[in-house]
């Protein structure tokens, strides 16, 4: 029984060998980012900022018709797992066909189907403006994520696998989209975060969008709901969002949000107003944004507001 199991590996091994990748290509595209900004209502002042980025990507097709796609970035700025301080970053590898959809493995930076689709509407100001969070944790690093192939026309479906990791229990996820409709998009997803094996901490959440865009105005709306493992206090995150697109290089928008936690006496609420300008690869932004009755933030400031300039460039 062993030897017919080693001619079995050997026939594996040699058929996997076998299979080649025609017409590969490589390719690498690059980002960097510079801004200030001023935080009043705490003691954070001024700050400077700057982001740097470079993206590899390459794939071919292979001899059995199917396609493989890799992707592995450097960020000097990210350090997202404990034991990670290089600059290496998010890296995965994709595997797909028409019959099948796509198969991604991520083995940094893997978001569940529930989590890639949760940016609120406004562009999650509480968390990317002033740093807030919702009480959850992110998902573990390594995950397993399909798209299915075409279910029918303008509906595109996620399911996901993210791996246990450092006392996190594995979860499962999924997203349903559909963008059938010519300008509208309709999104709702569900999954699990930040739970630990004995599942007394983590939350389900769940995720509904919508969006719509009619000639050069673009409104949406979106609502996460955190179930809250091993406590009684939920908390519901709702957003919207106007844009306006002046021309092809000029746009404002206004947002805003509302975090709600069970138990609090009053709502946490942002609003941010931007103008985006565009030419070529560079990207100015000029933003204003407010927060109100802000409960746990730093020096559990209660009324805080920003401004921020910022310049990127892609290539």
């Amino acid at each position: 029984m062993r030897n017919f199991k080693k001619i079995g590996l050997t026939a594996l091994a040699s058929s996997l060998v076998a299979t080649s990748v025609y017409a590969g290509e490589m390719s690498v595209a690059g980002s960097a980012s510079f801004g200030i900004d001023n935080h009043s209502g705490t003691d954070g002042g001024k700050a400077l900022s700057m982001g740097n980025q470079l993206t590899f990507t390459g794939g071919g097709e292979m001899d059995n018709g199917m396609n493989v796609a890799l992707s592995f970035i450097i960020d000097q700025g990210d350090d997202e797992m404990a034991e990670d301080t290089s600059p290496f970053d998010n890296h995965s590898i994709t595997v797909s066909s028409d019959a099948m959809g796509s198969i991604t493995y991520a083995g940094e930076g893997g978001a569940s189907a529930q989590h890639t689709v949760d940016t609120t509407a406004a562009g999650d100001i509480w968390n990317n403006t002033f740093g807030f969070t919702s009480g959850t944790d992110a998902d573990s690093a390594k995950a397993l994520v399909w798209t299915l192939p075409s279910l029918m026309d303008g509906l595109n479906v996620v399911t996901s696998y993210n791996f246990s990791a450092a006392a996190k229990e594995a979860t499962v996820g999924y997203a349903l989209t559909y963008t059938g409709v010519e300008g509208l998009s309709l999104t709702y997803a569900a999954g699990e975060v930040g739970g630990n094996e004995a599942g007394t901490t983590g939350s389900e959440v769940t995720t509904m969008k919508a969006s719509f865009a009619f000639g050069p105005v673009t409104a949406a709306m979106s609502i996460n709901e955190y179930d809250l493992n091993g406590s009684t206090s939920n908390e519901e995150q709702s957003s919207y969002k106007i844009s306006y697109s002046v021309s092809d290089e000029l746009s404002v928008s206004y947002g805003s949000e509302t975090f709600e936690t069970t138990g609090n006496s009053t709502d946490e609420e942002f609003d941010q107003i931007s103008v985006s300008y565009t030419t070529g690869g560079l990207t100015a932004t000029v933003s204003q944004t407010n927060a109100d009755n802000v409960v746990g933030a730093i020096n559990s400031q209660t009324e805080q507001s920003k401004w921020a300039v910022g310049l990127s460039f892609a290539f």
